[in-house]
């Protein structure tokens, strides 16, 4: 090796020793922004570390940033969907009356068993009592997973009516002392069933919310609300236990009234949620606002429109169809080659009634399948409407405008947030050809 490249090695050696100082020398800075000064620093391990430093902001400020990084999502308000406020503080106070109730109610129970229980001692035994039935509620419950899937907002609400009612039940238990086995059996046998009945539909409802993959913080911080508005609502009831609710006629004021409360606000909570899964009714809805129009509803378009109670209405706009009936008895033999050569290779059946459009499924049908049926049964209804033919040759023409509209139409949905691959129509019946 000759001195010319010993040298350009020593070069390469300090520029090398150079680099890797600089990078060792951690880079930091202060920022002050809303009162608060903050000092960041990037660690040689490429971490960033920050620490404040001076706040000056009011006390209440303070208490209402720490509350909200507790208790709601990172990011928020930017990192869930449209509602989720209102959502929350229904549900803050959905749990807050229950808590209350629950106190009441066991309180009633032991008073019908012939002891005088303390307020302290109602709150204990009420999770003893409650906990015991909800294995057999799960068993009960066991065989409606799909339909709480297809519509969880209905058996929300259904669920807290049940608790309700079980609630209900034994506040009146003092009134029938000889009863008490059998109305305190169905009382916590009515309050199994609905725990299990909410749970089981809190994961999707939850999901509506999560904008940015971030379902467990969501979770987490919903349940913490749970439990702090829990905690609040116990105290409540065993105030309320102490003093105005101390006999059976204080009780059977403000139980009521409780119980009002309580099912108005799970209402509220369920109209807030955004569902963006595609059931029997959120298809119709969609559907019929396209081809009415055409314009495409977002699941927040449709929260304040879904019928929660009885959502199997028929709507006339979307072609009045009625999904989930047993092939056998929807279509004749006779006429079944016939629609099958119409619709080819599709994973549906449709077949119009007098009164509706029946539409049958197969077994590995999505929720686009289900968007293509929905759409060939409106634009028939709307063909019929104009032209007055009831023959089957309007399935011809109704299927063709349905293949020109359907991928604009798709992909507006999924821009929407719609869930499009799978379609969720609970216990219906599907076919296999």
């Amino acid at each position: 090796m000759n001195l010319l490249e010993k040298i350009n090695l020593l070069k390469k050696k300090k520029d090398r020793d150079k680099a890797t100082a600089v990078e060792d020398i951690p880079v930091d800075w202060f920022e002050t922004s809303n009162s608060i000064t903050r000092y960041y620093q990037f660690k040689p391990d490429g971490h960033l570390s920050v620490k404040v430093l001076d706040d000056s902001r009011p006390l209440y400020h303070r208490v209402v940033e720490s509350f909200l990084n507790k208790f709601f999502p990172s990011g928020y308000p930017y990192s869930v969907n449209e509602g989720y406020l209102r959502y929350t503080q229904f549900r803050a106070l959905q749990h807050f009356t229950s808590a209350a109730l629950s106190v009441l109610s066991t309180q009633s129970l032991l008073f019908a068993a012939g002891l005088r229980p303390t307020p302290a001692q109602a709150t204990v035994v009420s999770w003893i009592l409650k906990d015991g039935m909800e294995h057999v509620g799960k068993l009960i419950c066991s065989n409606l997973g799909a339909r709480m899937d297809s519509e969880p907002k209905r058996w929300r609400i259904l669920a807290d009516i049940l608790y309700d009612l079980g609630t209900g039940l034994e506040v009146l238990s003092p009134l029938c002392p000889s009863l008490f086995l059998e109305m305190a059996g169905l009382g916590n046998f009515a309050k199994g069933m609905a725990v299990v009945a909410a749970r089981a539909t809190r994961l999707p409802i939850y999901s509506s919310f999560a904008k940015e993959g971030n379902l467990s913080d969501l979770f987490a911080k919903g349940e913490a609300i749970s439990t702090l508005f829990n905690v609040a609502g116990l105290g409540a009831g065993i105030q309320m236990a102490s003093t105005i609710c101390s006999s059976i006629q204080g009780k059977l004021v403000v139980g009521p009234l409780l119980s009002i409360v309580h099912v108005y606000c799970v209402i509220e909570e369920m109209c807030a949620a955004p569902i963006n899964t595609l059931n029997p009714q959120r298809t119709a809805m969609i559907v019929a606002d396209f081809v009415k129009t055409g314009r495409i509803s977002s699941p927040a378009d449709l929260r304040y429109r879904e019928d929660l109670l009885f959502p199997g209405r028929l709507i006339e706009d979307a072609g009045n169809v009625k999904v989930g009936r047993a092939l056998h008895t929807v279509v004749k033999p006779s006429k079944l080659e016939e629609l099958k050569e119409i619709f080819g290779e599709e994973k549906f059946v449709l077949n119009r009634g007098d009164k509706w459009t029946d539409m049958v499924l197969e077994h590995n049908a999505s929720g686009e399948d289900a968007l293509r049926g929905w759409l060939v049964a409106a634009y028939a209804t709307t063909m019929e409407k104009s032209f007055h033919d009831p023959s089957t040759n309007v399935f011809i023409d109704a299927y063709e405008k349905m293949n020109t509209v359907f991928t604009p139409f798709l992909t507006g949905l999924q821009a929407k947030g719609w869930h499009t691959d799978r379609f969720l129509d609970g216990t219906g019946s599907r076919f296999a050809w």
